[in-house]
């Protein structure tokens, strides 16, 4: 009865999102300030992962194709699947759960434990819509960060090509041009798009209804993450099976 609970409760709060909305001379400054520290603030994590990632996906191809009859190309094919198809969308999702889900339930968290959110109530101000609504509207940004790790990823293959001597710089080039289906591209963004959702969504709502002082902030930063996380990993596994089967 708790998780239905719990799950009921979540999906009045995203109705809720969307009901009093804020002024928008206010509402435009919470959104700013929100891709400043959300989407802005994660690009540099977002770089260095996708880089590493891919320099490491195109070392271990290159190393599991020892036949001389497969072509080198097929490095940079493997490569740009693996980054376009997982590891950008879903594996960057998960370390984001990390840093921008604990970020979202500690801030909200914060004002429930020193009374600003029913502060915010008692002056008439929807307090979801203040407070979760920027969040969401921030995290539509994000396709613009996995995109950037696509990108990142690939040139990160190419570079552990170029010096580890796997393959030509030609070849790699040839591999990730190969057979390419931009439909792959599609999938990706909405399955991206369904991430942000959820990183919005899932950390605010354990912020928001958390009850406690500042002990429960940490585990509700813990609890937010190991959710955001299995539900990221469940509905990747849904619209895979539903847009590539």
């Amino acid at each position: 009865m708790k998780y239905l609970h719990n799950i009921g409760t979540y999906f009045l709060m995203i109705g809720e999102m969307f009901h009093k909305p804020t002024k928008w001379s206010v509402m435009k400054k919470l959104i700013l300030k929100d891709i400043d520290d959300l989407i802005i603030g994660s690009l540099g994590i977002v770089a260095f992962i996708s880089f590493f990632v891919g320099g490491v996906v195109t070392i271990q191809t290159a190393l599991n194709i020892d036949n001389p009859l497969i072509p080198q190309s097929l490095i940079g094919f493997a490569t740009r699947q693996s980054i376009l198809l997982e590891f950008a969308p879903t594996f960057v999702s998960i370390v984001m759960a990390g840093k921008v889900g604990s970020f979202i339930t500690s801030s909200i968290g914060t004002m429930r434990v020193t009374e600003q959110i029913d502060a915010l109530e008692v002056m008439g101000i929807n307090a979801v819509n203040y407070l979760v609504f920027p969040k969401f509207i921030a995290l539509m940004l994000y396709p613009f960060l996995i995109c950037i790790g696509m990108f990142l990823g690939i040139v990160g293959g190419l570079v552990a090509c170029m010096y580890g001597g796997f393959s030509s710089p030609e070849a790699y080039i040839t591999g990730v041009q190969l057979d390419f289906d931009p439909f792959h591209i599609t999938y990706a963004f909405i399955k991206t798009c369904v991430f942000g959702f959820l990183l919005a969504t899932i950390p605010s709502y354990h912020g928001f209804y958390m009850k406690g002082g500042a002990l429960e902030v940490g585990k509700a930063s813990t609890t937010s993450f190991v959710w955001t996380s299995v539900f990221i990993i469940l509905l990747n596994y849904l619209l895979t099976q539903m847009l590539l089967s």
